[in-house]
C-alpha cells in the first residue's frame, strides 16, 4: 500500500535496525482507571521515557547516522533540538540548533547541556527555516529538518512499529491509533508502520485547537496553513502547515484528524500523572486528551495512544496540577 509513497515500511524497518541498542524501546502501558473512563482499552506508548524525553531522538538519530555529515544544523521549539543534539553528540558531530527565545526553559537548557550551540530567534517575526538555511550555507553543515525528511519520518515510524508488535505480543488487536501531529512526521511514520502491520487500523492525527492544519488539509485534500497569532499550551505542535512529504503520506494513510482544547490537554496531563505516574508535556498529551474527550469512538475498542514527550517546565506542570485541586 505504501510503495508509491516517499517512505515505505522497509524504510521504517531499516531505521529500527539503526536504532536498535541506541534508542529506548519504550514499554506499552495500560491503566484500568483510564480504560473505565473511555469504556474501551487504551494501550499507551510513553515516549517521555525515551532518550531526551521525546520521540524526536528516533528520527534525528536515524537521519544523522545514515548521512554521517561533518556538522548539522536544525531548527526546533525544543524536542527535535534535543534529539538532534544527542544524536550528534553520540556520533561525534558538531550541532547548531535554532530555537525560539520563548521555548520552554527545560528545552533550551537541555539542548545546551547536550553540547549543541543554540541560536535563538523571535518566533513572531523571524523565519527559523531561513536562519537554519543561512547557517547551513555559511558553515557547510547539513540541515536536519524536524519532520519533512524521509529519514526523519522513517525513524519516527519505529514508534508505530513497536506499538504494533507489542500489542500483538499481548494478544491485542488495535482498532485505531491516536498520534500527536505538528508538522506530521510522527503520525506519517507511525501510519506507515501501523497500516502495514495491522490491516484495517484507523490512524488519526491529533492537533491543538487553532493549529489543526493537518485535520483541515485532510478534509480539503490540499495543504492548508494556520491563521497567524494563535496560541496553545502545546508549544511542540505549532507548525504553520503540514509538510509536503508528511502530507503526501498522511493524505493516503490516515483515517482523519481531530483537535483538542487546552482544557482537554491539561486534563490528560493530570490523569497521566495520576494513573500512569508520568510527566507528559502538553503537546505530548493530545492523543490521550482526544480519547478522554471522546473525539473518536472508544467504547469496546482497543486504541493505541502515543504520549510523545515529557519536556514540560516544572512551574507550568505544577500550575496545571494545582488547577485540578
Amino acid at each position: 500500500m505504501t510503495g508509491d509513497l516517499p517512505v515505505r515500511f522497509a524504510d521504517v524497518a531499516a531505521a529500527a535496525d539503526r536504532l536498535r541498542g541506541v534508542a529506548v524501546e519504550t514499554p506499552l502501558l495500560e491503566s484500568e482507571a483510564l480504560n473505565q473512563l473511555v469504556g474501551g482499552r487504551l494501550l499507551i506508548k510513553p515516549e517521555p521515557l525515551q532518550r531526551t524525553g521525546s520521540f524526536k531522538f528516533r528520527g534525528a538519530y536515524n537521519a544523522i547516522s545514515a548521512l554521517r555529515p561533518a556538522a548539522v544544523v536544525a531548527y526546533s521549539s525544543g524536542n527535535h533540538a534535543q534529539g538532534v543534539a544527542l544524536a550528534a553528540r553520540l556520533l561525534r558531530i558538531p550541532a547548531t540548533i535554532v530555537m525560539p527565545a520563548d521555548a520552554p526553559r527545560t528545552k533550551l537548557e537541555g539542548t545546551r547541556a547536550l553540547g549543541a550551540e543554540v541560536v535563538t530567534y523571535d518566533r513572531a517575526v523571524d523565519d527559523r527555516e531561513a536562519i537554519g538555511r543561512d547557517i547551513a550555507d555559511r558553515t557547510g553543515a547539513v540541515l536536519i529538518r524536524p519532520y519533512d525528511d524521509a529519514r526523519i519520518i522513517a525513524g519516527q515510524g519505529t514508534l508505530g512499529l513497536e506499538l504494533a508488535e507489542q500489542a500483538a505480543h499481548i494478544g491485542a488487536r488495535l482498532d485505531a491509533a491516536l498520534v500527536c501531529c505538528g508538522g506530521g512526521g510522527l503520525v506519517a511514520g507511525c501510519a506507515t508502520a501501523l497500516t502495514h502491520l495491522v490491516p484495517g487500523i484507523a490512524v488519526y492525527a491529533v492537533e491543538p485547537v487553532g493549529f489543526d492544519d493537518t485535520t483541515r488539509s485532510l478534509a480539503a485534500g490540499r495543504r492548508l496553513g494556520n491563521e497567524p497569532g494563535g496560541r496553545s499550551l502545546c508549544d511542540a505542535l505549532l507548525a504553520p502547515m503540514p509538510g509536503e512529504l508528511t502530507f503526501a503520506i498522511n493524505a493516503q494513510l490516515l483515517a482523519g484528524g481531530v483537535a483538542v482544547s487546552d482544557d482537554d490537554v491539561a486534563r490528560a496531563m493530570r490523569l497521566a500523572f495520576r494513573h500512569l505516574k508520568l510527566v507528559v508535556e502538553p503537546g505530548g498529551a493530545v492523543a490521550l486528551a482526544a480519547a478522554l474527550a471522546g473525539k473518536v469512538p472508544t467504547r469496546d475498542r482497543t486504541i493505541g495512544i502515543v504520549l510523545s514527550g515529557g519536556n514540560v517546565d516544572a512551574d507550568l506542570f505544577a500550575r496545571l496540577l494545582a488547577e485540578a485541586a
